[in-house]
């Protein structure tokens, strides 16, 4: 069992920066891709950025060059560093982590969730 704390929300003004924290703690081992999604009010769920175990990263359209996923595997941790902030951003953020175990069984991990507003 997984269990994801997202930190590093709040409240910033448009063009300003926040950087995420996720930290992963209980049966750690076998975690593969780590990734981070939001929701805003009214709208469905999206994939922000997502990182796997090598460090290989995707973003949405709509935060490249902006954000940048990062993750360190010695802390079970994973970043997202959010410059150049939008008030389209304003949502909250979960963590997303998946653990494949030796016979295959795939679990799927969620964060509670870190708000993030940005005003204008």
């Amino acid at each position: 069992q997984v269990q994801l704390v997202e930190s590093g929300g709040g409240l910033v003004q448009a063009g300003g920066s926040l950087r995420l924290s996720c930290a992963a703690s209980g049966s750690t081992f076998s975690i593969n891709d780590m990734g981070w999604y939001r929701q805003a009010p009214g709208k469905q769920r999206e994939l922000v950025a997502a990182i796997s175990s090598g460090g290989s990263a995707n973003y949405a359209d709509s935060v490249k060059g902006r954000f940048t996923i990062s993750r360190d595997n010695a802390k079970n941790t994973v970043y997202l560093q959010m410059n150049s902030l939008k008030p389209d951003d304003t949502a909250v953020y979960y963590c997303n982590c998946n653990q494949r175990l030796p016979d295959a069984t795939v679990y799927h991990y969620w964060g509670q969730g870190t708000q993030v507003t940005v005003s204008s």
